[in-house]
């Protein structure tokens, strides 16, 4: 038996090679599994160093390992920091040019690398798999592996046909182990991973789903007021750095340009070149940008330990692709922010882009019908398929992953096979029930980091409330406003409890209609309230449905509680009532008004015992002259930049100015929200205003 000096071992090697004193939880088994030889799925969240688990065993096997990323920049990464540890590294992709990935093959071929990445469309060219059949693997790498099912958030369909090509890299009586790895993967996609890639005996490590420092925000912002609402955000230093997730291209670039007048930002998407995206990604993970305002790509591959807050500025397709970026916020372990903001806008756009990604099945059987035994180039399809470019491409791209064509390198296509309609069919019905899912995430009134939990198949850990999230501490909440309940409240509370005192449970439709003191109150008031006493652990919601006519219809249940069955009209409650975004946050949009229509519930709880409502505005006379000359410039200064008014000066800044009255830059400087950019910029006209209202 051959015994390993300390240096070999598993540990050793994690000290010598990585300088790490210890493994992190679950690493170590994870490794020894792999540098035995077994085929593994390894689910971990981001952070939590699922590389390490792939890394280390390839360097204990020897030879080369072959690394099969989905990303450029998560190749590039990876790959500079083990070349940094002195390891012999190559990578072939797209970005670099054909001399790069020649030389890269023949120190594959001489046995001089220890890592090898390649993107999977590479797997494709011609010649290439066979290229690296010639030498034994030390192991097989495939990093997002969720990418490979048609069920994960982020499917890519040359990863769906990694599986044909590792028979012929794996043909010898030691074949080297497969390691699929991912930070997001609900038990469907896992089956599908491991059947996709033929790993039907293979190990599967699901760990650590639940990240304890994650205060998750979940809030209804009107898109117009979204900008208004980040940019406050983000204008305390305590929150940033920062990633704020856009919807679009066009959301990216105008976010950016906002944020960009008062902190470091930048726009990230697919639809700016290489080079530009390299330069943002660098500055971002160096500190030189505090922000990048990004499409769903970006971050994959960033291993920064410091972000403070991940912002969506709108709703996600899927639960797994939001659980994975806000993963990307505190890495180090310090409390880090996430805001979830949406609308029913949301949805509207959502649908659009599901139509756009599954068009309807008369499209793909146009195609199909062109499709012959004899490659056609696929322009001559488009052109007899009488389908628009984009059109054709989806339908087409469609068609080849579920079977029903085959598509060369080239792009020539031959026919597939016939059964391609039905697990097209499913699939497009299941990418819609998906965002059904992340609509049901934001009416949720259970632990927000709970329901994520669960949704990834940990029920027993499910149970333990996070303790600082939107629903577990509304009163430390940041976007989201919440307000004490009003008597009127207070009384609908006791019937609500009364009327489910005799029955097992009760839907929130029937409920409502059921109590006359209710009558008048909209659906959305009325579930505000509902989320509040769940809050107060007087009942439970649960998600149900019910088939009716072949139709699976959908419907939330009320349940009391225990504690709910003792509640009596003096029991105190602390009953907190999510009331939209507060006003701070809201100010500067112009498309919502500061004084927005509030509900009845709203405006009686923001009224004074004298029926008068509140006013933040300065009391005395020549300050109330102040405030109206600074509201005037500054109305005209924002826009002459064409920002937003609070970009130029919040509200409460702006009054901040007229109390003090600063006569000289240092002055200036001493008022709330006055920093020395804006001094430099603004200073000159600000202190004008208040030498000409004081004369």
């Amino acid at each position: 038996m051959t015994v390993l000096s300390h240096a070999d071992t598993p540990i050793g090697l994690l000290q010598s090679v990585f300088g790490f004193v210890g493994f992190l939880a679950n690493q170590e088994k994870v490794c020894d599994a792999a540098i035995e030889g077994r085929d593994l799925l390894l689910v971990m969240p981001t952070g939590a160093g699922k590389s390490l688990c792939y890394q280390l065993p390839a360097i204990a096997r020897g030879g080369t390992a072959l690394v099969i990323s989905p990303l450029i920049s998560l190749m590039e990464d990876q790959a500079a920091k083990l070349a940094a540890l002195g390891l012999r590294v190559a990578r072939i992709h797209s970005g670099l040019d054909r001399g790069a990935a020649r030389q890269a093959c023949v120190e594959y071929l001489e046995g001089a690398l220890q890592f090898l990445f390649v993107a999977p469309e590479r797997l494709r060219v011609p010649g290439f798999p066979e290229m690296l059949a010639k030498r034994k693997l030390a192991l097989i790498a495939i990093d997002e592996a969720h990418c490979i099912s048609q069920w994960g958030h982020d499917f890519r369909p040359d990863y769906r046909m990694l599986g044909q090509y590792l028979p012929g890299l794996r043909n010898s009586p030691d074949p080297p182990p497969v390691i699929a790895l991912t930070a997001t993967a609900t038990p469907t996609v896992q089956a599908d991973i491991l059947a996709q890639l033929g790993m039907a005996n293979s190990l599967k490590f699901i760990h650590g789903f639940r990240r304890k420092n994650l205060a998750i925000e979940v809030v209804e912002v009107a898109v117009p007021a979204r900008a208004s609402a980040i940019c406050h955000l983000l204008a305390s230093s305590a929150r940033r750095p920062a990633i704020v997730y856009a919807t679009s291209r066009k959301q990216s670039e105008s976010l950016a340009a906002e944020l960009s007048l008062i902190v470091r930002a930048a726009a990230y998407h697919a639809g700016l070149d290489a080079e530009t995206r390299t330069r943002v990604q660098k500055a971002f993970q160096a500190g030189e940008l505090e922000v990048v305002v990004a499409t769903i790509a970006f971050g994959m591959g960033i291993d920064k330990a410091d972000i403070r807050t991940v912002i969506h500025a709108g709703l996600p397709a899927t639960l797994e692709g939001y659980y994975q970026e806000i993963g990307r916020a505190g890495r180090d372990g310090a409390l880090s922010r996430t805001f979830l903001m949406h609308s029913y806008a949301d949805q509207r756009t959502h649908n659009f882009f599901l139509n756009r990604d599954y068009p309807p099945v008369e499209h793909l059987n146009k195609v199909f019908a062109a499709l012959g035994e004899d490659p056609r180039p696929a322009a001559e399809l488009w052109s007899e398929s009488k389908l628009d470019e984009e059109e054709f491409d989806k339908a087409l791209e469609k068609l080849e992953i579920h079977g029903g064509a085959r598509v060369d390198f080239g792009g020539a296509a031959t026919k597939g096979a016939a059964g391609w309609k039905k697990t097209y069919t499913i699939q497009a019905q299941y990418r819609a029930e998906q965002f059904e899912r992340v609509l049901r995430f934001t009416r949720s009134s259970t632990c927000r980091m709970s329901a994520l939990v669960r949704h990834f198949g940990d029920v027993n850990d499910a149970n333990q409330p996070c303790g600082i999230c939107d629903i577990c501490d509304p009163a430390g909440a940041v976007l989201r406003q919440f307000r004490r309940a009003t008597p009127t409240e207070r009384r609908i509370v006791q019937a609500i409890v009364d009327r489910l005192r005799p029955v097992s449970y009760m839907a929130t439709g029937t409920l409502q209609r059921s109590l006359e003191l209710v009558d008048g109150m909209s659906r959305g008031d009325f579930d505000g309230l509902l989320d509040a006493i769940v809050r107060a652990g007087l009942i439970e919601i649960e998600e149900a449905e019910f088939e009716k006519n072949g139709e699976i219809l959908r419907f939330r249940k009320v349940l009391i509680t225990e504690i709910g069955l003792e509640v009596r009209p003096a029991t105190p409650l602390p009953l907190l009532i999510g009331d939209g975004i507060a006003d701070e946050f809201e100010a500067g949009s112009k498309a919502l008004p500061r004084q927005k229509k509030a509900t009845t519930s709203a405006r009686i709880a923001s009224q004074k015992p004298g029926g008068m409502e509140t006013n933040p505005e300065p009391a005395d006379p020549a300050s109330e002259v102040l405030v109206a000359l600074l509201r005037e410039w500054r109305t005209a200064e924002a826009k002459r930049l064409g920002v937003p008014a609070f970009v130029v000066l919040h509200d409460r800044t702006l009054q901040a100015v007229a109390r003090a009255r600063p006569a000289n830059g240092a002055q200036l400087l001493e008022i709330d929200g006055i920093g020395p950019a804006k001094a430099e910029r603004f200073g000159v006209a600000i202190l004008k205003l208040c030498a000409v209202s004081s004369s």
